[in-house]
């Protein structure tokens, strides 16, 4: 390249960079040495438009961070001799704390004694291992199924609207419909809206008798009670738990018992009409043989 198209290139980039238009020549490279034109040079062609090097870090998607899983301390498992830390607190097989022992001794102890390791808390600094036995593992791994078992499941609330005018055909349509939620162990919320032409009425007292006339027994998580200004009744209904049908056996047993016990007193103060009948008979009888 001539020293010509050489100080033509200069003098482009050095307006490039210095933002001077191009009808005001500054002969510029007349006075920068080489190092100074090399600089600017390259610091035009980084922020030129054909540059992709901003481009390439701008697109490169930064690294997703990994999710914890929540089941993994929720298992125990055998760990083996791929221990990731160097140094590990360690927790005996009768429950002792040994300490924060080196990865190489522990591996030691765990192939002289028989035991296995198993990771207890992976957050603490050093994580927190315990040596067990094979039965021991296996006693917590039933353990920990039975608590799982033991948690709640979600339960669905499914919800049910009409109007006091609601018709007896249409109205059985829908408690069968809640009876067979009931069935499935959902909650039912039950609302009982009036409308503006409708008449006044005891909205929770219409809603109480409408949920009494299921088939099945019913427990509330919420009892018919007045929303909205008077103008709706709602209430959530539920399988009934144990004690509430053990608690409704025993009232029905106790309303049956004063029936049975008053039949029994009306029939013993009656008298006996066939046997007075035949002793006089017999007295007759007697009195004409004489």
């Amino acid at each position: 390249m001539s020293a010509g198209c050489m100080r033509w290139v200069l003098n482009h980039a050095v307006r490039a960079v210095c933002g001077v238009s191009l009808g005001y020549r500054i002969p510029a490279s007349r006075f920068l040495n080489c190092s100074e034109r090399s600089s600017i040079i390259a610091a035009s062609w980084s922020r030129s438009p054909f540059s992709t090097a901003e481009e390439d870090t701008e697109r490169t998607p930064a690294p997703k961070k990994r999710k914890q899983d929540s089941r993994a301390d929720a298992t125990i498992s055998n760990v083996g001799h791929s221990i990731p830390h160097q140094h590990i607190q360690l927790i005996s097989e009768t429950g002792e704390e040994l300490g924060t022992i080196h990865r190489v001794r522990v591996i030691r102890m765990m192939d002289e004694q028989g035991l296995k390791l198993v990771l207890l808390n992976a957050h603490k600094d050093p994580p927190v291992y315990q040596l067990m036995t094979g039965k021991q593992i296996y006693q917590e791994q039933l353990k920990l199924r039975e608590k799982q078992k033991a948690k709640p499941a979600t339960v669905q609330v499914k919800e049910l609207t009409f109007s006091p005018g609601i018709s007896p055909h249409d109205l059985t349509t829908k408690l069968k419909q809640v009876e067979s939620w009931l069935e499935k162990k959902h909650h039912v919320r039950i609302t009982l809206r009036s409308g503006r032409n409708d008449p006044a009425v005891n909205l929770d007292t219409t809603l109480e008798q409408m949920v009494q006339q299921m088939e099945v027994m019913v427990g509330f998580v919420s009892p018919p009670k007045v929303i909205r200004d008077g103008r709706s009744a709602m209430c959530i209904v539920r399988q009934p738990s144990a004690k509430e049908i053990s608690q409704k056996g025993k009232k029905n047993t106790a309303a049956t018992r004063p029936a049975a016990s008053r039949s029994k007193s009306a029939g013993s103060s009656t008298p006996p009409v066939g046997t007075t009948d035949t002793a006089e008979g017999s007295k007759q009888q007697r009195s004409d043989g004489n």
